[in-house]
């Protein structure tokens, strides 16, 4: 069974990055920073926060660790 957990909108304004995610565990967060290795830093951390309880024994990677991903 799929449920969705998050829908996550990012958006480049001038010079800055602007996030936006919808859940039905916190509702709707905004997050905004200069750098969008930050941005997504910011949103993952507050998503593993969030989910903490739910999902105590998944494995979850450490931010720096998802953005070595990226590269």
């Amino acid at each position: 069974m799929e449920e969705v957990l998050y829908n996550i909108e990012i958006h480049k304004n001038e010079g800055s990055y602007m996030g936006k995610i919808y859940s039905d565990i916190d509702g709707v967060k905004e997050f905004e920073n200069n750098r969008i290795d930050r941005l997504l830093r910011d949103i993952i951390v507050d998503m593993q926060l969030a989910l903490d309880d739910e999902f105590t024994t998944r494995t979850t990677l450490e931010p720096t660790e998802f953005i070595d991903e990226l590269k």
